[in-house]
């Protein structure tokens, strides 16, 4: 398989990641392996000296997080970890245009997130659980929205209604979480690991002078739920 992805692309098959990550001609290094392998090739590269994108998490271990943090500061390198949605054009336009003051001050933030279907046990096995797995991102997405107002206070339920492999894996489908910030500001996370019509991904920012909304990209404006 990876000759023939390496024929399609121009690409090099090497035997180990060492090589590829030390190959010269080499820029930049994606690491999309499991997770339990993150900070190792985080540091693989950096020693290289090239640049990183990381996909989420770093690690399951708070503790290696911070000490593989704390050994990059050794290297000058750019890295990023892959939370997407601050990049998505409309989260971000409604972000701007709430720090521009347009809905005045923000008060209520609801965030919804549902993947098409889940993923396989084995993956549900290693995956730290869909807080640290899928919800992860929505708490990536509240904190950029709310720039350096940080949450104080957290309330979280989940529960299993459909998915057999989170069942094999002892791990939740279905959950919500609501949030407070040091500014009073309340946020609803809403998250699903299947939805029957398709990935499910919108933000409401509500003010008190007014309501932002970055809603589902469709090719028509004629919804169906």
């Amino acid at each position: 398989t990876a000759n023939e992805v390496a024929k399609l692309h121009g690409g090099k098959v090497v035997l180990s990641p060492e090589e590829a990550i030390s190959n010269p001609k080499v820029d930049i290094v994606y690491i999309c392996t499991a997770t339990p392998t993150h900070t190792e090739f985080i540091l693989m590269a950096a020693k290289a000296g090239k640049a990183i994108f990381c996909e989420k998490p770093i690690d399951l271990d708070i503790n290696r997080v911070n000490s593989c943090r704390k050994e990059l500061e050794n290297y000058k390198i750019p890295i990023h970890i892959g939370f997407n949605r601050r990049f998505d054009p409309s989260h971000l336009s409604a972000k701007q245009k709430k720090d521009k003051g347009e809905i005045g001050t923000l008060e209520q933030m609801a965030i919804t997130s549902r993947d098409p279907s889940g993923p396989s046990a084995s993956y549900l096995k290693v995956s730290g659980g869909m807080f640290r797995d899928m919800t992860i991102h929505d708490f990536d997405l509240a904190c950029f929205i709310l720039n350096n107002d940080p949450i104080v206070e957290i309330f979280a339920v989940g529960e299993r209604l459909f998915s057999a492999e989170a069942k094999e894996a002892n791990d939740i489908d279905t959950a919500m979480i609501i949030m407070k910030s040091k500014n009073g500001v309340l946020c609803h996370i809403s998250n699903s690991r299947h939805s029957s019509y398709g990935y499910d991904q919108r933000v409401e920012l509500f003010g008190n002078k007014g309501m932002l909304i970055s809603d589902n990209q469709t090719p028509t404006s004629v919804r169906k739920y």
